[in-house]
């Protein structure tokens, strides 16, 4: 099995916390950010269990910045 990193991001919505991989819109949740992690994990296996990956994800810059509005 290959090893690949993936971009994600996780956001708390309401009660649970959201866990999304930027490079493919697979997406998990859990009551803890682990939890989300570790079901994103799972999502992901599942989603290339039967399809290889061709586009390997390159690393993305995340930053936040202050508009007025």
């Amino acid at each position: 099995m290959q090893s690949t990193r993936f971009n994600v991001i996780v956001q708390r919505e309401g009660n649970w916390h959201v866990a999304k991989c930027l490079d493919n819109s697979v997406a998990s949740q859990g009551k803890t950010v682990e939890e989300s992690l570790a079901n994103l994990i799972e999502s992901l296996e599942l989603y290339y269990e039967d399809e290889p990956l061709y586009d390997v994800p390159t690393p993305a810059m995340l930053t936040s910045m202050e508009v007025a509005v």
